[in-house]
């Protein structure tokens, strides 16, 4: 990364936002981590399945706490990115996983934008397009200043704040039989396998494994030492997307529980919001939609180009004004097509599905056989144990998300 940035990163003015860069790494993994599209999941499941969608939120979040807990603690200690350690392990497996996760981001990240442009448009009413320009050149503009990551880690923070703050409003006004959702969890109707592979893929998959730890690296967090706050970063972002996972399914599941008629799969989310809280609602949902959409854009792009500065010199010696590249060609490719095509999200979707276990073995085996790439340090039996049960169940995952690539061009 560019030396300015790091150096002026931990130099914020007084009486600006101070965001402390474990905070701002937690954050940055879970806002990545609560996108756009995780938003529509979630509404057209609950609609779906209505309370025994519990049952897929709790398995997603059971999932993220194993895979997140080892990612953080083996890259953190090693000090290395994914790709860099994935390297020493395995020749070549380094540049395997920066081709699958920098293909699963680049398409996501034209779905973010259309988020973006979504959300303007339910705001203020303008052209999805013009959103969508407008959200990119916000974006890029984080990146145009010195210390980057310090206004980064501002800007997760205060839209995670939007986001969080009108989702619990949604959970108030709906007030959702609680205890449905409870029975739903363990009791679930119904409930096919599809959702929760779809919730792991989008909320633990991909680019979204490493975002927070790389934002670690990056602020020098790294070796036993700071195990403690590797350990506390790790934690505080996994329980900031639970909440998030929780509260935004109560909030549609309130609504659904009434009685109301959404609207198709497509707009379950708007039309939750406006059946909560009238037309405003939809204005309420614009915001949501732009704040998640723009969180996902700006760790998307970032976590993207820590995977390419490894392989590729321009990026690695600018860095920002690569971040700037991926940013503005998602903007563009939006703004010409008008929508996602939906065959690169599916294909997207799969090769995330292929990411995450490929990635975890890598990282399970450092645990396991490679010690000297983590300064000696005895790694815990019991994570150990709960890393390679996720990983038997992300494996499994894989295999079924391969066989959507069928779909493709049917």
């Amino acid at each position: 990364m560019d030396s300015v940035t790091r150096t002026d990163d931990r130099q914020a003015r007084p009486g600006r936002l101070r965001v402390p860069p474990l905070f701002g790494a937690a954050l940055l993994m879970a806002m990545s981590a609560a996108g756009p599209g995780f938003i529509t999941q979630t509404a057209s499941f609950t609609v779906l399945y209505g309370a025994s969608f519990a049952c897929a939120v709790v398995v997603s979040m059971i999932i993220d706490v194993a895979v997140q807990l080892n990612v953080w603690r083996i890259l953190g200690i090693s000090g290395q990115r994914a790709q860099d350690i994935a390297s020493k392990v395995f020749p070549g497996a380094g540049q395997v996983l920066t081709v699958f996760v920098v293909l699963g981001a680049v398409v996501f990240n034209i779905g973010n934008i259309a988020g973006t442009g979504l959300g303007l448009h339910n705001l203020l009413g303008i052209d999805p397009r013009i959103g969508a320009a407008i959200s990119g050149i916000l974006a890029i503009a984080i990146f145009l200043v010195r210390s980057v990551l310090t206004a980064v880690d501002r800007v997760m923070v205060v839209l995670g704040f939007v986001k969080i703050a009108l989702i619990i409003a949604l959970v108030v006004a709906t007030a959702p039989p609680v205890g449905q959702a409870a029975v739903g969890t363990v009791d679930p109707k119904g409930l096919p396998f599809l959702p929760i592979l779809t919730l792991i893929g989008g909320t633990v998959g991909g680019f979204i494994t490493y975002s927070g730890a790389h934002r670690l690296i990056d602020a020098g967090i790294t070796g036993v030492t700071n195990l403690k706050r590797i350990n506390r970063g790790a934690w505080t972002g996994i329980l900031v997307a639970c909440v998030l996972r929780i509260v935004l399914f109560l909030g549609f599941f309130g609504v659904v529980a009434t009685g109301a008629t959404l609207a198709n799969k497509n707009d379950a989310a708007g039309s939750a919001f406006l059946a909560a809280f009238g037309t405003v609602g939809l204005h309420l949902f614009g915001l949501v939609f732009w704040a998640a959409g723009m969180t996902s854009v700006i760790g998307n792009s970032y976590t993207t180009a820590t995977f390419l500065q490894s392989y590729v010199k321009p990026v690695r010696t600018h860095f920002n004004r690569a971040v700037i590249v991926l940013i503005g060609l998602a903007t563009i490719v939006f703004i010409a097509a008008g929508q996602t095509p939906q065959s690169m999200l599916v294909f997207a979707g799969a090769i995330n599905g292929l990411v995450l276990p490929i990635g975890l073995a890598i990282i399970l085996w450092v645990a396991l056989r490679r010690r000297d790439l983590i300064a000696g340090y005895r790694y815990p039996k019991v994570l150990l144990g709960v890393g390679i049960a996720a990983w038997l169940f992300t494996a499994y995952a894989a295999v079924e998300s391969l066989t959507s690539l069928g779909s493709i061009f049917s």
